[in-house]
């Protein structure tokens, strides 16, 4: 998945379906609609596809209630499995999201422990229960809950039933719906050893099999290894991406991606999931402080190393915000045939297109080293190189157009194909290299020796 470009979908939101779950309804068929975005994400460039909760559950999809059924506001086993099939037959990778960490409280088993108590057979399945204490529902026990989120109950990983459950969940996911990889929901705060073993479960079923946690913050060499998980989000480069902008300044961006992947950085070697924005933060066009800075900004997330990934609809320049308790707003419904009337940069989906083009077809730019070239408030330039190919990345945040000089020692000297804006130029011994970088935009230099 190292050379994928992700399209990132949470369906419950995307499709509009029910904010909380009847499950005496009978299921809707929504999944047909992601018929549409499959071309869109494809016309786009995307290969692989990250899409949200779609297993029963109460409300927003982190709390299931089964991992074996598809949620009834979307759909069935049957219908996802059609989708799935599409998007292969498109040349796209689907990838889950795995809520692992804990479940919600219509979760078959927790229902059981609420009715039959100290005889339950499942009362060992949750972390810390304690009948001699009331939880905030008024169950007759308290227990472990993520983030004191009583409504998210916390699995007891330790405990075989439950691991043979979830794996059990993996292998229906593999051989049913043939998906190509997970991603861990809350994997920061997983246990090691279960995802060391859920690893190795993993790629038994499938040796290609593709794992990514999500991990806010941390060192994420903990997580990245062969007996682990193959990326980790990079949360540590979501922020500042976009707040280089607002502050016009590309210093604060530059110390963090020259400690991740400079000449000794830490993460190097890792292939990290890089985003400007997703299901549980603010629109990249609402963090902004001026929209125009959108086009820098992805130029960015498509140069720079790691994973690229796309939340739908902003490709359009999307607009949302967190509120107090209530994410939907970053998660709305968008009827395809609608999806215009969303959109506040109309132009954005092709800009984004060439960026995606590029990133695909210029080895250097996916698999590439990283090297700082040059670093100003609104001007920043970088290599990607890997064996007999260099790019020469360079993004102006400035209103104006800028000029640039490079030196002869800070690049090969050569010619160069500006492959984003079709330009020749020539790096001289003595003279270096001059060019003009438009405003709000940047240039790709391919070397061509």
């Amino acid at each position: 998945m190292h050379d994928r470009i992700f399209y990132h979908i949470y369906p419950l939101g995307l499709l509009g379906a029910p904010h909380i779950n009847n499950f005496d309804s009978e299921p809707k068929e929504l999944l047909c609609e992601l018929d549409y975005w499959l071309n869109h994400l494809s016309e786009l460039g995307c290969n692989a596809l990250y899409l949200g909760p779609v297993f029963e559950s109460t409300s927003h999809g982190y709390d299931t209630a089964d991992y074996y059924s598809v949620d009834r506001r979307l759909g069935t086993n049957e219908s996802l499995v059609d989708i799935i099939e599409k998007a292969h037959k498109l040349g796209v990778k689907v990838v889950f999201d795995a809520v692992f960490n804990h479940v919600g409280r219509d979760f078959w088993a927790f229902k059981d422990l609420q009715r039959n108590g100290k005889i339950s057979l499942y009362k060992n399945w949750f972390s810390n229960i304690d009948f001699t204490k009331k939880s905030p529902y008024g169950d007759s026990f308290s227990y472990s809950s993520w983030r004191g989120h009583y409504q998210l109950v916390e699995l007891n990983l330790e405990n075989d039933e439950v691991k043979n459950h979830l794996f059990g969940a993996v292998r229906f996911w593999v051989e049913k719906f043939k998906i190509d990889g997970l991603r861990l929901d809350t994997a920061d705060v997983l246990d090691f050893k279960f995802m060391r073993e859920l690893s190795k479960y993993c790629r038994q079923l499938k040796p290609d099999f593709w794992l990514m946690g999500e991990v806010v913050q941390g060192d994420y060499r903990k997580w990245i290894g062969r007996d682990m998980l193959d990326s980790v989000t990079n949360y540590e480069c979501h922020a500042p991406l976009y707040q280089s902008l607002n502050d016009e300044d590309f210093n604060s961006i530059s110390t963090i991606l020259n400690r991740q992947y400079g000449f000794a950085g830490n993460y190097k070697k890792l292939q990290l999931y890089s985003f400007v924005d997703n299901h549980d933060v603010n629109r990249a066009a609402s963090n902004l402080y001026k929209p125009e800075h959108l086009y820098p900004l992805y130029l960015l997330l498509f140069t720079l190393p790691g994973i690229p990934a796309l939340y739908y609809g902003s490709e359009w320049g999307f607009e949302g915000e967190k509120k107090e308790g209530s994410d939907t707003e970053l998660r709305p419904h968008v009827v395809y045939g609608n999806r215009f009337s969303w959109a506040k940069h109309p132009d954005l989906f092709n800009s984004l297109k060439r960026f995606i083009e590029l990133r695909k077809t210029i080895y250097a730019l996916a698999e590439g080293d990283f090297e700082e070239v040059l670093v100003q408030k609104k001007i920043y330039a970088f290599l990607r190189y890997q064996k007999d190919e260099m790019v020469l990345v360079i993004v102006n945040s400035d209103k104006c157009f800028k000029t640039v000089h490079l030196k002869a020692t800070q690049i090969r000297v050569g010619n160069y194909r500006d492959v984003l804006n079709d330009i020749n130029y020539l790096c001289a011994e003595e003279k270096g290299m001059k060019l003009v970088v438009s405003s709000n935009w940047g240039a790709i230099l391919r070397y061509l020796g």
